[in-house]
């Protein structure tokens, strides 16, 4: 067995393997190379990104918070704009009582009626109550005298009969 290879052929064998496995060396080294530097350059890159993101969270942090203040402040404006709208109506109503009571039958006075109560309205105030035709110090002393089927008839108590 041990005659089948001369020392020629086992040189010949260890050559070409020595070559081979340069060979391979050599590619694995060049492959070990490249991959060391396309890491190099991802964990720039990844050092890079990750500033970025810090940055980008600063940043969204100090948009949110600026964003909370903006709608607190909006807000306060829209409260202080109410309020003051609300102060308007109660002026207007009060103007309007005074109008009405020295000119009551003023074109321009029912004009005023017709805005304050508008303005009421948009503001979501109770519309101002009319005056009702009913008196009670008249139902209970009257100073003539008293038709109750009329009046039954005028509180809807009862029906006419037409």
């Amino acid at each position: 067995m041990f005659g089948l290879y001369t020392e020629k052929d086992v040189k010949a064998v260890i050559r070409r393997l020595k070559e081979d496995y340069g060979g391979a060396l050599s590619r694995y080294k060049t492959a070990q190379a490249e991959l060391e530097e396309e890491n190099r350059e991802l964990r720039a890159r990844l050092s890079v990104l990750e500033g970025e993101r810090k940055n980008v969270s600063e940043a969204l942090i100090v948009a949110s918070r600026e964003g909370e203040r903006i709608v607190k402040d909006s807000e306060a404006a829209a409260e202080n704009e109410r309020k003051e709208l609300l102060l308007l109506a109660e002026k207007s109503r009060l103007l309007l009582d005074r109008l009405s009571k020295k000119y009551p039958d003023e074109e321009d006075v029912k004009d005023y009626a017709v805005f304050v109560a508008e303005l009421n309205t948009a503001l979501g105030l109770p519309a101002e109550e009319e005056e009702s035709e009913f008196d009670l110090d008249e139902v209970t002393s009257p100073k003539h005298p008293l038709d109750l089927e009329k009046l039954c008839k005028e509180l809807g108590l009862m029906e006419d009969d037409a």
